[in-house]
């Protein structure tokens, strides 16, 4: 990708290497310790992230580590609970032998749908990503005091036909190694990532070349590119059914997909709903939004939304503003 972006600009390539080459030597503080588990369901676990009152369940995607709800000074986890919220952070764990053949559906009901229940209360549900696909379906399938989504992927032709027919093309080159092992590395979804917008992916890595590597600038993109490029491989049974039934046959967005008996959507919810929409989002674009009747547009990218410079405003207290109009629970 590097050649063929670069290939008539020998500056532009030298200084992403230069770039890439700082931010492997760039030191790593050691992380913090994890929030205490609360309740496990199987491998994925329900962490304490601080703070009483109404109970709060910020659902993450799969796709990369869940702290990037709970990332450092950065962290939405713990604002919401310095802000008279009971604020807990779903954990989906490393999964292992017994979790490849778990489905999308298997791991709305039989992992996040328990984990919810542990609650003293039904709580209110935050979902980014994924995870907001996950919390809807969720939403249908046990009592919760409402529910807000981030950028989350319901209607899977809003894509559009390229960048279904580009996600399956992956999916096609991976799915031979995915069947050997069982899952599907998180390598191999970052390079998907990547090929969104290469010019982007490489001029990032430029710019950081240029940065004072002991400045916060610098300690904000090593902690967030790290992010990026971690997170625990995807079981088989789930990617598959994430490619050949939500991508290939927009399963969701065609209410054709059963959660608890019936098909998991809007139509089923019995609480108050919100959704958050960035329209700059390359990874999951506007148009492949769920449709709530209170749809939140924010003109900022899918990461910059949660964690960059004009997401507290934009995002974090219009959310937190949203949660504290919520009626009491009965």
């Amino acid at each position: 990708m590097l050649r063929s972006e670069t290939a008539e600009q020998p500056e532009r390539r030298a200084a992403a290497l230069a770039g890439l080459a700082a931010f492997q030597r760039a030191p790593r503080p050691a992380p913090p310790p994890p929030a205490p588990v609360v309740a496990r369901a199987g491998r994925a676990m329900l962490r304490d992230c601080g703070g009483v009152g109404r109970p709060v369940v910020l659902v993450p995607s799969l796709i990369n580590p869940p702290a990037v709800l709970d990332l450092g000074d950065a962290s939405l986890a713990k604002w919401l609970a310095a802000r008279g919220l009971s604020v807990h952070l779903v954990d989906w764990g490393e999964p292992g032998e017994a979790d490849r053949a778990l489905g999308v559906t298997a791991h709305v009901e039989r992992l996040l749908v328990p984990l919810l229940r542990t609650c003293a209360q039904p709580p209110v549900l935050v979902g980014y990503c994924l995870g907001g696909t996950l919390a809807l379906a969720a939403a249908a399938a046990t009592a919760v005091a409402g529910i807000a989504t981030i950028a989350s992927p319901w209607h899977y032709r809003g894509y559009g036909e390229q960048q279904r027919a580009a996600m399956l093309e992956l999916w096609d080159a991976a799915a031979p190694a995915a069947d050997a092992l069982g899952v599907l590395p998180m390598e191999a979804l970052q390079a998907g990532f990547w090929r969104l917008d290469p010019a982007r992916t490489v001029d990032k890595f430029a710019r950081f070349a240029r940065l004072d590597p002991a400045g916060d600038a610098a300690r904000a993109f090593v902690r967030l590119e790290d992010w990026a490029n971690g997170g625990a491989p995807l079981p088989l049974a789930f990617v598959r059914d994430l490619f050949e039934d939500f991508v290939a046959q927009d399963t969701p967005g065609r209410g054709l997909w059963p959660i608890a008996g019936a098909p998991a959507g809007p139509d089923r919810l019995d609480c108050p709903a919100v959704e958050f929409v960035s329209l700059t989002d390359r990874i999951v674009p506007a148009a492949t939004a769920i449709g709530l009747a209170d749809r939140r547009d924010i003109a900022l990218g899918h990461v910059g939304m949660i964690v960059g410079g004009r997401a507290r405003a934009a995002l974090w207290q219009p959310l937190a503003d949203w949660i504290a109009a919520l009626p009491p629970t009965r």
